[in-house]
């Protein structure tokens, strides 16, 4: 059944964000009532019951509303520490402070109400068809998300709805602050990078909003990049577990979903994913795991142990006998799957070997509750209000890299190189790697652009009128790509990229210098700067181009070394 506004945001969480809300502003509670409460209400009914998302963050019954409230309540306080409309004088930032401060939360609460129109069938009782744009629900209800769903449509839909929330009115009184009005236009038009200041409020509130939803650190979420590498990283999960990883096997497997937890062996899914996401041209991935692991655990996708950290230690024990120990990820389930989509548990047990809270057994079945307002510890322990008394203001940090220097945070993860080593069998559909692989690897990575030629970090480059790979980079992000390489380079001690360019050696492709060395050096003049690069230069540049490319004009091949001296 459709409910009032007020039912709706009648739960003592719901009361308390709303506090935090005014006490953000300096108005009386009548003007609040007007600039803030009743749009408030007016999104309310119109969102009713609707989740957040579907199997991602608040992804439950009125997930939508909560979402709405507490990136209102972060984006105010972040706004408290900004001086709005940047750059002017003191006396125009003190006139505008109430519409700036208005138009920020107008907003944080708008820029997900797409979702509604573009993501969810939505009928009545009768069987008739509703969208949002015929104003609130007027009889019960029941909807479900579109398979074939855009996720990046939601933004632009924002526009069709956002007259429904915000009156005339309060249309007429935004649009007489020109630089506000557009931002907050650019925003529900989904281009933040358009909306300055706004944007990056509401993009860092929703980072927070987010966070806090998964069981992630919302203060850390604030300071994350605009290009977020944990959305890749959990879409690149997604893909792995439903369509690549072997879950549940009785012996071997890449990991065991049990009633609370789906847990992965973490190097297993660790090289795995970062060969997805390589292969699917995402680069900036962390090629230290502990980064991985890092980045998973500050964002809620990972879930702590009891030490903190992101890497468990728990032993599988199958209901024919067999038993092995392994170090795990463990996710919750429903970030990867809905309640329908969600395939039946391990018939055996997954025991963490350092038992949390009392527990002794990690497979035991817990019961979330519908909402965070159904808690029964109070609102007072949700660890949004805590965050919200000393929320301010961060500075922006650089995005994880994969050349990056290692961190404290990095370290406390555990140990670089986790074990165990992969538990499945071998994919025998997977290609063998090899000499010949790497240059059909090469050639398809060109074409498809997943490979980049001539760029200031390209790894591959063309010279004197022929392909120059840049080494070890190259075979570096071969071996990412195929991590089945390191069992294999295992066996010869020697490094996964030194095992990928000795398959390459041995094609006899590349062209030697005069002395008789594989490598070549080229000067790299830039604009700021000079360095070098080392590398193989291809015989036959036909072997990896499909058509010519122009010589990159800032390299250039250092003179050829001499000969080496002979008897």
């Amino acid at each position: 059944m459709p409910q009032p506004a007020a039912r709706l945001l009648a739960t003592p969480r719901r009361q308390l964000l709303l506090e935090h809300i005014w006490q953000r502003t300096s108005l009386s509670r009548q003007q609040f009532g007007k600039l803030y409460r009743g749009p408030i209400e007016r999104y309310a009914e119109l969102v009713q019951q609707f989740p957040a998302s579907e199997s991602h963050h608040h992804a439950y019954i009125g997930g939508m509303l909560d979402h709405g409230l507490e990136i209102i309540a972060y984006a105010l306080k972040l706004r408290q520490s900004r001086l709005l409309p940047a750059g002017a004088t003191p006396e125009t930032q003190a006139a505008q402070s109430e519409a700036w401060t208005a138009g920020i939360a107008y907003a944080a609460l708008l820029h997900d109400v797409g979702k509604i129109a573009v993501d969810l069938d939505v009928e009545d009782s009768a069987g008739r068809v509703w969208h949002p744009w015929h104003g609130p629900l007027q009889s019960p209800y029941r909807f479900r998300y579109r398979k074939d769903r855009d996720y990046h449509l939601h933004g632009a839909a924002t526009g069709l709805l956002y007259m429904r929330v915000l009156d005339t009115a309060l249309l007429d009184w935004l649009s007489g602050h020109p630089e506000l009005w557009a931002a907050l236009l650019f925003v529900l038009a989904g281009q933040y990078e358009r909306a300055g200041m706004i944007g990056e409020l509401v993009t860092k509130a929703d980072q927070a909003s987010v966070a806090q939803a998964l069981g992630g650190d919302p203060a850390k979420a604030t300071t994350a990049p605009k290009h977020a590498l944990q959305r890749k990283l959990l879409d690149g999960l997604r893909y792995l577990v439903r369509d690549e990883l072997k879950l549940n096997q009785p012996q071997a497997s890449d990991g065991w979903l049990t009633q609370d937890g789906l847990w992965l062996v973490s190097k297993t899914v660790s090289d795995k994913l970062r060969a997805y996401l390589l292969a699917q041209g995402i680069d900036g991935i962390p090629a230290n795991n502990t980064a991985v692991f890092n980045v998973l655990q500050d964002h809620g996708i990972a879930q702590p142990a009891s030490d903190g950290k992101a890497i468990w230690k728990a032993t599988v024990v199958s209901n024919a006998g067999w038993t092995h120990s392994f170090t795990f990820l463990k996710l919750s389930p429903a970030m990867v799957w809905s309640s329908a989509e969600r395939p039946e548990p391990f018939a055996g047990t997954v025991t963490a070997d350092e038992p949390t809270f009392g527990e002794v057994s990690s497979h035991r079945t817990a019961s979330a509750p519908d909402s965070p307002s159904d808690l029964g510890e109070g609102p007072q322990c949700d660890p949004l209000f805590d965050l919200l008394s000393t929320f301010g203001a961060s500075a922006e940090v650089e995005p994880l890299s994969a050349d990056a220097p290692e961190t404290a945070s990095d370290r406390a993860c555990g140990t670089d190189t986790p074990s165990p080593t992969p538990a499945s069998e071998p994919d025998t559909d997977a290609p063998t790697p090899s000499g010949t692989h790497f240059i059909k690897w090469l050639r398809n990575g060109i074409l498809s652009h997943r490979l980049i030629i001539n760029d200031a970090k390209a790894l591959v480059h063309i010279v004197a009128g022929t392909v120059y790979l840049v080494s070890p980079g190259v075979f570096q992000r071969y071996a990412q790509e195929h991590p089945v390489i390191s069992a294999l380079a295992k066996l010869e001690r020697i490094p996964d990229w030194r095992w990928t360019q000795q398959a390459f050696e041995k094609l006899h492709l590349h062209r030697k210098q005069p002395n008789g060395l594989n490598i070549w050096t080229c000067e790299v003049q830039g604009p700021r700067k000079a360095r070098r690069l080392h590398g193989y230069i291809l015989l036959d540049p036909s072997n990896v181009l499909a058509q010519p490319f122009t010589d990159n004009p800032f390299l250039k091949l250092v003179e050829e070394a001499p000969p080496l001296p002979t008897e």
